[in-house]
């Protein structure tokens, strides 16, 4: 049974949301330990850049394998 596109938007919503959180969370820790001094402000933004960036590649890939999965049998 496949997953309904309700429930799977659902969970990208889930899975974004929490990755951007460990990103804004890894960045807070490692930045200053390399001498990067940033507020909260620029680090959020830094990690949103970079979350729409795989929201992107992702969705790239996502295709691809379908593609590669299920293009040829059509």
């Amino acid at each position: 049974m496949s997953q309904s596109r309700k429930h799977s938007l659902f969970e990208v919503f889930v899975s974004t949301l929490f990755g951007y959180g460990i990103a804004l969370l890894t960045q807070l820790w490692v930045f200053p330990l390399y001498g990067i001094p940033l507020h909260l402000w620029a680090n959020a933004q830094i990690a949103l850049i970079f979350t729409f960036i795989s929201i992107i590649r992702s969705y790239i890939f996502r295709r691809l394998f379908n593609h590669l999965t299920f293009g040829r049998i059509r």
